[in-house]
């Protein structure tokens, strides 16, 4: 994409609504801009970066074999009376009527829509397991939004709700998405620590949260080191529940849980850092299937109601928790599976023939490879070029200009590093493809 034909609106200052980094820095590189208080228009390099994110989570839903479909946003009261969640929920649910006076609400979660659809599709345990997941805005009526998209009312979330017969049905589900979620965190290149939970408003007796290491996280956690070091390669192919108990046996608690006296972990063995959760996974058994009625016919023909576990990914959190994880002083540094771009191209001197033909022409082999390429085409300085590439964070900065050319090399910046080197075109592509 040429960058004179794109809508990138960068500022330069930092804006003073902006109490974090990643808001700072969404705001300055042009990814979102606010509509209302929580509510955010996502622009177009936003959404690359968000529809990138959801999509490697997609992917790692689907290798754990849960089922993609889409729920609506807007929910009937009803669904929530029958579940006794209706009025427990609190002001965060955002409540309205229709033209005809019923009673509807904009979904926060969807145990309730997804109970319902199964009690009234699936009758039998030879139906069973099934684990069904959509990826889908929800709103939230936040008292107080803030941290951009960190704390937003409407926010983009991938929610998926396990089915099975028993509790080891159930437990197996629930080891399959934690597994899922630790592969996740890692394609996105984030640390992930999976810490012990409460389930709160979702109910249930076994849940974790999964904490992404971050300087700038509200939560301090104290961990054992081992969690660092654990090999997701062993947790390949068919779940191995030896494994899986072993890594959710290891030490990991919030600041408020930590007891210093009675700790399990060495001193030397336990860290301590700041983390942003961005995932969570509940068992919560017969909870809905009891109060809303979803049986199957057992091999007995009895009815038993399903055991449940529901599993949640802030999607558009990410998009935050990834710079609050991966930034400096002059801007965004995106991990390459998740940038808006792979390459960033500049023309030094936009005015220089030779120049602007050699760019043009690397731009079209750039796509024709395949490779995802912002071409900084503008009559623009230098300076306001290196400056906005920086902020936007594309991993790779490739830099042409007149003494390269007369040399026969271009330059290839890496954005992390800030390692700088001359290849020939040639050498470029090899790096690039």
């Amino acid at each position: 994409m040429r960058l004179s034909k794109h809508f990138i609106p960068t500022v330069k200052e930092n804006p003073k609504e902006a109490e974090i980094v990643s808001h700072r820095l969404m705001l300055r590189s042009g990814m979102i801009r606010q509509s209302s208080a929580g509510i955010y228009i996502w622009l177009p390099t936003g959404l690359r970066v968000l529809n990138k994110i959801a999509n490697i989570v997609r992917e790692e839903q689907n290798r754990a074999g849960a089922i993609e479909l889409l729920m609506p946003t807007i929910q009937p009261a009803e669904l929530w009376q029958e579940s006794g969640r209706y009025d427990a929920y609190g002001k965060e649910m955002l409540r309205i009527t229709d033209r005809h006076e019923r009673d509807m609400l904009f979904g926060p979660t969807n145990e309730e829509m997804i109970t319902d659809l199964f009690k009234n599709n699936v009758k039998s345990y030879k139906d069973l397991p099934l684990n069904m997941y959509h990826i889908q805005w929800k709103f939230r009526d936040e008292v107080r939004p803030r941290f951009g998209i960190m704390r937003g009312r409407e926010f983009l979330m991938k929610d998926n709700y396990s089915f099975d017969l028993d509790f080891e049905g159930a437990k197996e589900s629930y080891n399959k998405m934690y597994v899922a979620y630790l592969r996740t965190f890692a394609r996105l290149g984030l640390v992930a620590i999976p810490v012990k939970a409460d389930s709160g408003a979702i109910g249930g007796d076994m849940s974790h949260e999964f904490q992404i290491l971050a300087e700038t996280g509200e939560s301090t956690l104290h961990y054992d080191k081992a969690i660092e070091d654990f090999d997701l390669s062993s947790l390949t192919g068919d779940i191995d529940d030896e494994t899986v108990a072993k890594l959710q046996s290891y030490y990991a608690m919030e600041e408020e849980k930590h007891d210093a006296d009675n700790c399990p972990v060495a001193d030397s063995d336990l860290k301590t850092a700041k983390g942003i959760e961005v995932g969570h996974i509940f068992y919560f058994g017969t909870k809905y299937s009891e109060s809303m009625g979803a049986t199957v016919a057992g091999p007995d023909g009895k009815e038993v109601n399903v055991e449940m576990g529901s599993y949640g990914i802030g999607v558009s959190r990410l998009v935050g928790a990834l710079i609050e994880a991966n930034h400096d002083d002059n801007g965004i540094i995106w991990p390459e599976a998740v940038a808006p771009y792979k390459v960033g191209l500049i023309n030094l001197r936009f005015k220089d023939e030779n120049c602007t033909a050699a760019c043009d022409a690397l731009y079209n082999k750039l796509e024709a490879a395949g490779i995802e390429v912002l071409y900084d085409d503008r009559d623009a300085g230098a300076g306001a070029k290196f400056a906005d590439m920086d902020l936007i964070g594309v991993p790779w900065q490739v830099v042409v200009g007149p003494k390269g050319l007369e040399k026969g090399v271009i330059e290839l910046k890496n954005r992390r590093t800030g390692e700088r080197v001359e290849l020939t075109e040639e050498e470029l592509l090899e790096k690039l493809g």
